[in-house]
């Protein structure tokens, strides 16, 4: 269960990426961890690694749209 618990590790720290290789690494850390989570899922279908999952998806979301920027206005 390292894995569950450096994923809640992941999940804790805090969200402030400086640099914009900080946030590809931390993304790709986070998708990392979904696909690992989501390989121990399989298995043993606990509600509380999907939760898990979730989460981690709202993080990785929220980097990557830090990562695109914002629109350009219309």
């Amino acid at each position: 269960m390292d894995l569950i618990h450096e994923a809640n590790m992941f999940e804790k720290q805090k969200l402030s990426f400086k640099t914009t290789s900080d946030r590809i690494l931390a993304s790709r850390k986070a998708k990392a961890l979904i696909l690992g989570l989501n390989e121990i899922y399989k298995q043993k279908k606990d509600e509380q690694i999907m939760d898990l999952m979730k989460r981690l998806t709202v993080v990785k979301r929220k980097i990557e749209k830090r990562l695109k920027g914002r629109p350009l206005a219309a």
